[in-house]
């Protein structure tokens, strides 16, 4: 089925692969559809409900039938479209969900009772007998679900993400795509072009189109030179777009190692994040399939694929070829075809009106009535304006119309708008902020119209980045009017007449689910599964929306149509979550001083996937508790240092930045002075604490908050999540800088001392103050905050910087008596001080619970304040924060009862939050949770640890245990 000197493939480099064990060749740059159409493969696979033979339909990524699994070794990928895999030497392919072949499929039995299966029938069937469901029905229903098969071994490949920045963003390489990244590129924008094929040019490379009078093909690959001479641009080839998000983001999926067989030095695809100043979307458009009866055979596909296996890859997919359609574009495929030799039986032209000037039989007014051929196709039925007939032919080129491709234009809540003229949906103006449609996929079908597109859309682009734009000739190119008339079904005539060919639904399922007033369209698309397949209805959408329309009296502009939600195409988990596997799972992070920490033999810790220092062992010390009591006395009589690095920093700005941080805190930040830093306490919704930690004010408009370490993602999430959803209009961006500034503490009675032989001239700063100093030529930030309790200060630094500081800030507080301490002294630190963490805030405390209510401000609203205010949310019956003091160790987790209580759920009095032994006290401290704690000090306890065999008397007492007045930490 290869003809001789068409087609872009390679034909001096053969390849040899697979498909159901038997050996095929094809050719480099073939992909697996066109190499087995090459080999006259028709049947593909089974369609999902019925078990049908399916064929190719399609040429690209919408493709609904030819689903196969790709095996490589242990690695077996299900679901992979063959018309966007390319075939490489030991490809391995197989045909899916078929038992126990292709052409012999026991549950082929589905298609014979099918008048028992109609859409919907899972809702009625499975309702009783009752204890059937679990016994019989949902054991078969997930044996037969699914399409392809996983084989159950690790994934073992490797996959990859990146992020990618442009001034323009060109998605699509077809006519307008390079004419606008032409354009751009001239004017000196940094331009990106993505094409999901692997051969960039769309429809100048899959027809024969002629442009500034030369083959598309020369055009294109002309333009590509000079695009690829150019350093301010990228060609993406092999990568979708599949989704656009806020603030110009899209996402794409780049198949990397998925064409060139097995690579270990490849990844298998790569998830980008691109991020784009402007964009412009020049996708194209997507030909539909008509609805006739028994339309679903293999040997009927779309009448563009046709063209494109004939003058990409060489192949004509079968001897004697028919075609129908209600466009006058479609008949290049007849036209092209009689050229290059191939017998076209016939034209059939579904209006009444159309022309019959062809070099081949034409009949209009025509309407097919059925298909013959089981496996394939061998004729067609057909009646028309003479008539009926019936023709012998093995493939039969269909087309609707075009559908353009404006998914990425609602994939931000953008509704299309219906144009009558071409039948189909277009883009809305302005649905995705600084996006641009040009060309087919904004309703523009002819090869001049898309080159002025989408040069007018580079220069809207260029405009809003303030550049100009080049003079730049358009070229000359084919320029006919779009003419069709809307057909969507064959009325009248028996047999099933297939729109979802992958999810097998009809037309007639389309108009029970009207008729059981399932009228809306989304309740349509779920009672029948229409668009749910792996294509995301792509082919069937439109006309499942103009069944519906007319079987409920209504126009397919107020029908409406389904919602488009990314990814635009199947993408593979793995590649989103590259590296997320294994140790990647919960990647380990390293603070910059990990190797000195470790120099000096300290063993690290897991806090919030950060791995830092549990203490600093001295020789002579042979349990962790001595080295921690050693830590805490070093830093209250002298200096320590500890890296605080893993606390989440967020930098805020714009000029409603004070605003947004009056709305997150519950109190007011707005009149903190420039150098100044507030600790701020955060809620969520439903008024219960989600963190606590200081924001300092860097400028008038300019804010650096600080989160806890465990909440950092919390904090960053709950911040887009206000924006978006409260005050998406305010002028405040943030960003997360927790990775680019090393930040160490620098507390105790010498640590002024210690920075002063650092700084050489110590600013006077207040206590919570922050100013900018420098070492040596390093711009850093000096805070004046203590976690400790003590006289401290927190210095930050470029992380590049962490190291080499930490390591010359230990030598210091050494020469002065102190020296690093870990993380069991900083607990310690802040439990005698009563400081808490997520311990304490495990989000079930409120503010009212610790002590806080009065930061919530009675002066300004802020997230959570109405929720905190609900009954119950505060009251003597509600457990508040308390100290305990014991002299013998208790745990974390322990039960408080009241003494003399039998000790019993109905009589638990509170909980232990944090615990420790204090060597400035020397006594047992813990924080904990008692039911109307704070009006209950200088009471006796028990605490109650079946787990840790722990049933000891406490002290209740003020939570906090050291310099209450706090006169230490302003000294």
């Amino acid at each position: 089925m290869r003809l001789a000197g068409k087609g872009l493939i390679d034909r001096g480099q053969p390849v040899t692969f697979t498909f159901d064990g038997s050996t095929y060749q094809g050719f480099r740059g073939d992909t697996l559809a066109s190499a087995l159409l090459a080999n006259d493969v028709r049947l593909v696979g089974r369609s999902f409900k019925y078990h049908r033979p399916r064929g190719i339909l399609t040429a690209g990524s919408e493709e609904p039938n030819a689903m196969v699994e790709i095996l490589e070794g242990n690695q077996q990928t299900p679901n992979v479209r063959a018309t966007v895999q390319e075939v490489f030497d030991g490809l391995a392919a197989r045909s899916q969900n078929r038992f126990p072949s292709l052409k012999f499929d026991l549950l082929g039995i589905n298609d014979r009772l099918s008048p028992f299966l109609s859409a919907g029938f899972y809702y009625k069937t499975f309702m009783w007998p009752r204890p059937f469901w679990e016994k019989l029905y949902e054991p078969l229903i997930r044996r037969a679900a699914g399409l392809g098969s996983l084989s159950r071994q690790h994934d073992e490949a490797q996959y990859e993400k990146a992020w990618a920045f442009c001034d323009v963003l060109v998605i699509g390489s077809g006519p307008a795509g390079l004419m606008a990244a032409l354009t751009a590129a001239r004017a000196g924008a940094d331009v990106i072009l993505a094409e999901e094929e692997a051969r960039m040019g769309g429809r100048l490379v899959s027809d024969n189109l002629r442009v500034d009078g030369q083959p598309g093909v020369d055009w294109v690959e002309g333009t590509l030179a000079e695009l690829r001479a150019l350093p301010n641009v990228r060609l993406m080839t092999r990568t979708t777009v599949t989704g656009a998000y806020d603030d110009g983001t899209f996402g794409a999926l780049e198949r990397v190692g998925l064409h060139c067989g097995p690579a270990p030095h490849l990844p298998r695809e790569c998830f980008w994040r691109i991020v784009a100043g402007q964009s412009v979307l020049a996708a194209g458009a997507l030909e539909r399939p008509l609805a006739f009866p028994d339309n679903d055979r293999p040997g009927i596909m779309l009448a563009s694929a046709v063209r494109s296996y004939l003058h990409r890859y060489g192949v004509v997919p079968g001897h004697r070829i028919a075609l129908i359609a209600n466009n006058d574009a479609a008949r290049a495929t007849a036209r092209d075809l009689m050229a290059a030799g191939v017998k076209v039986a016939a034209i059939l032209d579904t209006r009444p009106d159309a022309s019959v000037v062809e070099d081949c039989p034409v009949y209009v007014n025509a309407q097919i009535t059925g298909t013959a051929g089981r496996l394939g196709l061998t004729s067609i039925t057909f009646r028309h304006a003479g008539g009926s007939a019936t023709l012998e032919v093995d493939t039969l080129a269909m087309s609707g119309g075009w559908n353009p491709t404006l998914h990425l234009t609602c994939h931000m809540n953008g509704r299309p708008l219906w144009r009558e003229d071409i039948a189909a949906f277009v883009p809305a103006p302005d649905a995705v902020p600084r996006l641009t449609p040009a060309g087919a996929c904004n309703g523009t079908f002819s090869t001049a119209g898309a080159f002025r597109e989408g040069q007018d859309a580079a220069r809207r682009a260029l405009a809003a980045l303030g550049r100009s734009a080049p003079d730049l000739a358009l070229p000359q190119a084919e320029d006919a009017p779009y003419a069709l008339a809307a057909y969507w079904e064959t009325p009248g005539v028996e047999g099933r007449q297939w729109l979802d060919f992958a999810n097998d639904v009809t037309t007639k399922d389309v108009k029970l689910s009207a008729q059981e007033n399932f009228r809306s369209v989304e309740h349509m698309k779920r009672y029948t599964t229409q668009g749910m397949a792996p294509d995301q209805g792509k082919n069937s959408n439109v006309g499942a929306l103009a069944v519906l329309a007319d079987a409920t009296g209504r126009g397919i502009p107020q029908t409406g149509t389904t919602t488009f939600r990314p990814p635009y195409v199947p993408t593979s988990i793995a590649a989103m979550g590259a590296g997320g596997r294994g140790a990647g799972f919960a990647p380990q992070r390293f603070l910059t001083s990990d190797q000195a920490s470790r120099d000096r033999g300290a063993p690290m810790i897991e806090a919030g996937l950060w791995y830092r220092p549990s203490y600093f062992p001295k020789p002579g010390e042979t349990t962790w508790l001595e080295a921690c009591n050693r830590e805490t006395r070093m830093l209250r009589d002298s200096v320590g240092v500890a890296d605080v690095s893993t606390l989440g920093k967020i930098d805020i700005q714009g000029r409603d930045a004070a605003r947004f941080l009056d709305l997150v805190y519950t109190n007011t930040f707005s009149t903190l002075p420039v150098g100044r830093v507030r600790y701020g306490l955060m809620l969520r919704e439903d008024g219960h604490v989600l963190d606590d930690g200081t924001s300092a004010r860097l400028g008038e408009h300019h804010f650096l908050m600080t989160t806890t370490t465990a909440a950092a993602g919390l904090v960053m999430r709950h911040l887009d999540f206000v924006h978006q959803a409260f005050c998406a209009g305010w002028d405040v961006r943030f960003t997360s800088v927790t990775e680019s500034w090393a930040q160490f503490a620098v507390a105790g009675p010498k640590a002024r001392d210690l920075l002063a032989t650092l700084l050489g001239e110590m600013p006077d700063l207040p206590f919570m103050g922050v100013a900018d100093v420098t070492l040596g030529k390093v711009r850093a930030r000096l805070f004046r905050i203590s976690f400790s309790g003590e006289h401290g200060y927190e210095i930050a630094i470029p992380t590049r910087f962490g190291e080499a500081l930490f390591r010359d800030l230990v030598a210091r507080a050494e020469i002065l008596g102190g020296g690093p301490y870990g993380m069991e002294a900083l607990n310690v630190l802040r439990i005698e001080k009563g400081f808490i963490t997520h311990a304490e805030i495990h989000g079930r405390t409120t503010a009212f619970d610790i002590g806080m209510e009065r930061m919530v401000s009675a002066k300004k609203d802020c997230i959570g304040k109405a929720a905190a205010a609900r009954p119950g949310m505060t009251g003597p019956e509600r457990d508040q924060l308390v100290g305990l003091k014991a002299t013998s160790p208790m745990g974390a987790g322990a039960h408080l009862f009241t003494p003399g209580d039998r000790v019993h759920r109905e009589t638990d009095q509170g909980y232990v939050t944090s615990v420790c032994y204090s060597p400035t006290l020397d006594a047992h401290l813990a924080l904990a949770f008692l039911r109307n704690g704070r009006a209950r000090h200088g009471e006796t306890i028990r605490v109650v640890d079946h787990l840790r065999k722990i049933d000891i008397l406490a002290e209740v007492t003020d939570p906090v245990f050291h310099d209450k007045e706090g006169v230490k930490l302003r000294a």
